[in-house]
């Protein structure tokens, strides 16, 4: 047979019974190689190339994919059936009409997609092609990267990128580690340490490399790039010797090789199945508030459209009912048509009504605002203010589908580390037994000029302590996984940091570490190098010490410390650990604890990360018992983690306390002016962190998230030990409550001083628990609801602890709670990726860490502070523009259609069209698109320094409020209206007049001769004039752009109409239009009537706006007047406050006492004055200045203008 039993067991197992453990594991069979024989079956399977694919299209499947989601729209569908039923049957209209605009809205769009999928095919194809080496039968072959396959061996040398998820078999440094870093992956610069396998490391050179005989056996592939659980199996003398493999042995797609000359490794997962591949969270399609605004207008004008052919339709019939008035005879029906059955000709006049009245639903609105919108995205990305010269990089558009959604924000959700602060950490102090070091600042690595001497607040401290004091320097020096990288000279010998201190410098996988060893350089203690296990540290004296690392309890976020066990040059064994103060407290056992809290706490208040040091001396029979202990829990295949867990637990106890740190993650410049000015628009900023709750409520302090006036409600585990959790949350829902009388937040400002300010602190494990799913026999059902309460009545929420899915949680409750507000997630890593993607708008920054946030998120920005810009500024206006666009389409589209109905009533329902065939098509693609695409461009409503100076401003549009229905339903009315006053006013004012002998209309006044499509002409052109004029009304941003378009297309729309009859050009002379708007115009009481007609039309809306304006002002209204009565030079000296509305104004100098206490400049009263009085000394009478400081209510300008609560320093004065 050839295959003994055990074989054929293996393989009945494998594809029949233990059909589960074939879905788990894969094998792979290191070069290839085919196991011993009698080891195990040697099955090859089949694995995805090393191709990565994020095009959404190919060639082949571009036109019917693209053209199936594009007749998805309702529109679109809707005009495809428009555009069969006027093939099918004979309607009154050309098929062109509707076929041609439907035909240009899908070529753009589809242009716009395939471009955009192109340079997703061209990114594609740079990575795929990109060269690796692999290596084949002792040498190295150079490949593509599309052609590798699992189980080749790839060589990967300093500062490349991995080209697929690798397990790392040897490296050029001795013990077999190498540096990485993973910033393209979860955000983190830093340099992390990976390990080759024991058995294999040893194997150096292409040759011996090519020799190694293994198989590996691992899991699927999975997303979570932190787990990885394996086993290899390296054949020596055909016995296999198994081995784990874990995550530190998995090197992943994307990560970048630092530090280490060169590894070889072997694939194991690539392509889409890699790790990151995995991790491209396919982003799903998200909707704007103004898009599901669009569609349901949408569905209103659909009824309204079938309700207009329903009365058609039975009025037709009705007066058909009379039998002298038959069809007439010159509409040339044949006499099979006459005998159909009357519900078969029924339904092809009802299907004839809805083409000719189709119209009313605006195609090429849709094509206007995806133009709108991709245009408009160019705004952002032009911006100079939002350029940041730092990193040289502007801001980013990654979907310009959402930018009105910026103007629409109520709660925003930031991450702190990198997006509130730098993460640029900085060495503060230490405490020693109570005596505190403070060195001169050193910033990751820059030692600050002029910092030579060692500055010591208290350099007294006795004889033992000074032995404690050098003890505490070393534990710093030796409890890290920082390394020294050394860089080469000018003639190429390298030196170390005792032979010449600028060339070498710190790297390591946490910002905190190097900031630790940085500072104990300055205290005197210099790390040097780990070489051979051998640590090695210069002291006080100028001499190098020697500490043998005999083992590292690598730090994780469970038990928040790390600890290493050295040897020192005399033979003694230390225990140093280090880690957050909860973890390390409770361990020690002697020490001057209570001096060292004491400092910690304080430390922690003012926003410093804190970390305590303690040792303990190990005896040599101590030692022998942890080695046991570790080398246990190491070798375990099951539960690893877990056991390895319980063993730093038995090893990290006794501790002897010797001092804290204290360093400084300093907050981004201007983020407490940022995040002061989203309060005032009106928005609940929440601050969603993995740091402790101490120093992540100092951030909040000091970036005005909270104020010191606010009242701090916890909702920790803290405080759900002492109390259950359905106690605290009531309890916190009481307080809220009685406060505010169960009136939510909205209701008033977020500055009012009468009213007390909630802050809440959550951390990640409560949480967990409120989000808990309700059990059947227990009332928490309904903690989400109690917990949303308190949420709504909180100025500000920090959640520290947090999980980046429990950071996506927060935004999915929030998002789904029964405002559904509109939610926006900014943040930096990687960590804040599902939150991003989760929000309605993600903003990523573009940290110094990787780019993974900017990658994923709807916008990059380079700072913080540019959130400011993009939400007062481009939000608001990207949402005035949009939702005038989308209300004037409408608009225009009932007065053009609307008239075609009413023509029905005077034409025996004959299915007559009103225009002609040309004004049907052109008027929605050339007549009147223009004015109102520059319009939903460039208008801006308010200067720009206003909307940036006076953020309140923003709560005007907030919650889609420019799109509610009493909007919507002004615009139709108003349409209806001026449809009215243009047919009519057409037909009466031409109603004196007599028939001549061969039947055509001849008004006695000008004997002009008048057919029915001078009338239809004579109303389109009223119409034109009369939409153009409308949206020219509405313009408060004038530039010669404008100008240009709107005149420009109503010269467009005459000097095509003079072609299209035949005047210009001759050979136009097409049969029905011939000299028809020729002889129109040739008529005095046409010019006359074009003229009275335009003015009846827009005269009532005028009237509206001027009423309205004078008697209820909006803020918004308020501005603009006072920036005319000042000629545009409001936001250079005017007291914004002074402009809101009286209820605001109540609210606001409410608040003024607040205001005045912050630490930013604000303006003054007196700066205020002199600035009036300077500004007026052309006119000898000062009392002009009167009227703008009376708006709000009459009153004088006093004490208000500390009122307004903006920006200080960015006020333009």
């Amino acid at each position: 047979m050839g295959m003994d039993f055990s074989t054929l067991r293996t393989l009945i197992s494998r594809y029949c019974v233990g059909e589960e453990n074939w879905v788990d594991n894969r094998t792979i069979y290191i070069g290839h190689k085919e196991p011993p024989p009698g080891a195990e079956a040697f099955i090859q399977q089949r694995f995805p190339d090393n191709r990565i694919v994020s095009s959404k299209y190919t060639f082949w499947n571009f036109v019917p994919k693209n053209m199936f989601e594009q007749f998805r729209r309702v529109a679109n569908f809707y005009f495809l059936i428009i555009f069969l039923v006027q093939l099918i049957i004979d309607t009154p209209t050309s098929p062109i009409t509707s076929g041609l605009p439907l035909f240009f809205v899908i070529t753009v769009t589809a242009i716009k997609q395939g471009y955009e999928d192109w340079l997703r095919h061209k990114a594609d194809n740079s990575v795929n092609q990109c060269p690796v080496h692999v290596v084949q039968h002792g040498k190295v072959v150079r490949k593509q990267s599309r052609k590798l396959r699992v189980g080749d061996v790839v060589s990967v040398k300093e500062n490349e990128t991995f080209p697929c998820d690798l397990i790392l078999l040897s490296s050029s440094r001795d013990d077999g580690t190498c540096f990485v870093t993973t910033a393209s992956l979860d955000g983190e610069s830093s340099h992390k340490t990976y390990y080759a396998v024991q058995d294999t490391r040893a194997y150096n050179t292409e040759k011996e490399v090519g020799s190694i005989h293994a198989t590996i056996e691992c899991e699927q592939p999975q997303p979570d790039l932190y787990k990885f659980v394996g086993r290899i199996n390296v054949y020596m003398d055909n016995e296999p010797v198994a081995r784990p493999l874990g995550s530190e042995n998995l090197l992943l797609r994307g990560a970048t090789l630092k530090n280490t000359e060169y590894i070889y490794a072997v694939a194991i997962y690539t392509g889409m199945e890699t790790k990151m591949a995995l991790n491209y969270q396919s982003k799903s399609q998200k909707r704007s508030a103004v898009e599901k605004s669009m569609n349901a207008y949408l569905m209103v004008y659909l009824c309204i459209l079938i309700s207009k052919a329903l009365i058609n339709t039975v009025l037709k019939y009705v007066w058909q009912a009379d039998p002298n008035r038959d069809e007439p005879w010159y509409n040339d029906r044949t006499e099979a048509e006459r005998q159909r059955h009357i519900m078969i000709r029924a339904f092809t006049d009802f299907l004839a009504f809805m083409v000719l009245f189709n119209y009313i639903i605006p195609v090429s609105m849709y094509v206007t605002v995806e133009m709108q919108k991709f245009l408009g995205s160019y705004f952002i990305m032009w911006d100079d203010e939002m350029f940041d010269e730092e990193l040289g990089e502007r801001a980013v558009v990654n979907t310009s589908d959402l930018n009105e959604e910026l103007g629409q924000v109520e709660y925003v959700f930031t991450d702190k580390t990198g997006t509130l602060t730098e993460n640029n950490m900085e060495f503060i102090e230490c405490c020693v037994d109570g005596h505190v070091y403070v060195p001169h600042a050193i910033c990751n690595g820059q030692v600050m000029p002029g910092a030579t001497s060692m500055d010591m607040i208290d350099t007294s401290p006795g004889p033992g302590a000074r032995e404690h004091e050098e003890l505490f320097f070393r534990a710093l020096c030796l409890c890290h996984t920082v390394q020294v990288k050394e860089e080469e000279t000018v003639d190429g010998i390298k030196q170390g940091i005792h032979q010449g201190k600028s060339t070498s410098f710190y790297i390591s996988s946490s910002p905190d570490e190097v900031a630790l060893v940085e500072g104990m350089k300055r205290l005197g203690f210099t790390y040097l190098r780990l070489k051979d296990s051998q640590m090695e540290i210069l002291n006080r004296e100028d001499e190098i010490e020697r500490f043998q690392l005999l083992e590292v309890l690598t730090f994780d976020s469970v038990r928040r410390r790390m600890s290493v066990i050295v040897r020192s040059s005399t033979g003694e064994l230390y225990l140093f650990c280090k880690g957050a103060d909860s973890s390390i407290f409770p361990r020690v056992v002697s020490g001057k604890v209570d001096q060292v809290k004491a400092r910690v706490e304080h430390n922690a208040v003012e926003g410093l990360r804190t970390l305590c040091v303690a040792y303990r001396p190990l005896s040599p029979e101590q030692y022998q018992e942890v080695c046991h202990l570790l080398n246990g829990a190491k070798l375990a295949l099951q539960d690893r983690d877990k056991r390895l867990a319980e063993a730093y637990d038995i090893i990290e106890k006794d501790l002897i306390l010797l001092g804290a740190t204290a360093v400084e993650d300093r907050l981004q410049e201007k983020a407490a002016d940022t995040i002061e000015s989203l309060h005032q628009a009106g928005m609940k900023v929440w601050v969603l962190t993995g740091d402790k709750m101490e120093t992540a409520a100092a951030t909040c302090y000091a970036s005005k998230l909270f104020r010191r006036n606010t009242q701090i409600l916890e909702l920790t585990t803290k405080r759900t030990e002492e109390q259950s959790l359905h106690d605290v949350l009531f309890d916190l829902s009481r307080t809220v409550l009685r406060q505010h009388g169960g009136m939510t937040r909205e209701s008033f400002s977020g500055l009012s001083g009468d009213c007390t300010d909630y802050g809440l602190i959550i951390d990640g494990a409560t949480l967990s628990a409120v989000m808990r799913p309700a059990q059947e026999d227990s009332n928490s059902g309904n903690y989400k609801e109690i917990f949303l309460e308190i949420c709504r009545n909180c100025s500000a929420v920090l959640c520290c602890r947090m999980a980046p899915l429990q950071k996506a949680q927060i935004v999915k409750l929030i998002k789904a709670s029964k405002e559904h507000p509109i939610t926006l997630a900014i943040g930096d890593g990687a960590n804040d990726v599902s939150m991003i993607l989760e929000a309605h708008v993600g903003i990523g920054i573009m940290g110094k860490e990787g780019r993974q946030a900017a990658r994923n998120s709807d916008y990059a920005i380079p700072k913080f502070k540019h959130l400011k810009k993009i939400l007062l500024v481009h939000g608001h206006y990207y949402y005035i523009r949009i939702s005038e666009l989308v209300q004037y389409f409408f608009y225009k589209n009932v007065c053009f259609i609307f008239p075609q109905f009413l023509y029905q009533f005077f034409c025996g329902f004959s299915q007559q069209p009103l225009y002609d065939t040309a004004y049907l098509t052109l008027y929605n693609i050339s007549f009147t698109s223009l004015p109102i695409l520059l319009y939903s461009l460039i208008e801006q409503h308010i200067n720009m320094d206003i909307l940036r100076r006076d953020p309140s401003l923003y709560r005007d549009i907030a919650k889609n409020s420019l799109l509610r229905w009493p909007i919507f339903i002004y615009w139709t009315i108003l349409g209806v209206y001026d449809a009215f006053v243009m047919f009519f006013g057409c037909y009466f004012l031409f109603d004196n007049t007599t028939f001549t002998s061969n039947g055509q209309l001849m008004t006695t006044n000008t004997q002009m001769m008048f057919g029915n499509w001078t009338f239809g002409t004579l109303v389109f052109t009223v119409l034109v004039f009369t939409v153009t004029f409308k949206l020219a009304l509405d313009t408060h941003y004038w530039t010669w752009i404008n100008h240009f378009v709107i005149w420009g297309s109503l010269i467009f729309f005459v000097v095509f109409s003079l072609l299209w009859g035949g005047i210009i050009w001759p050979f136009l002379n097409y049969q029905r239009m011939y000299y028809v708007f020729m002889q129109m115009l040739s008529s005095g009481p046409a010019w006359l009537s074009i003229i009275l007609l335009i003015t009846a039309s827009l005269l009532p809306d005028v009237v509206k706006k001027v009423i309205c304006r004078t008697l209820w002002p909006t803020t918004t209204e308020r501005i603009q007047n006072a920036d005319k009565l000042y000629e545009g030079q409001l936001s250079e000296f005017t007291p914004l406050a002074s402009l809101h509305a009286p209820s605001k104004a109540g609210s606001l100098r409410r608040g003024s006492g607040n205001q005045r206490n912050s630490p930013n400049p604000r303006r003054s009263e007196p700066f205020t004055k002199k600035i009036m009085f300077t500004r007026w000394q052309r006119t000898p009478d000062y009392s002009t200045f009167a009227p703008l400081l009376r708006f709000a209510d009459g009153s004088r300008h006093s004490k208000q203008g500390h009122a307004y609560g903006g920006a200080g320093p960015e006020t333009s004065v």
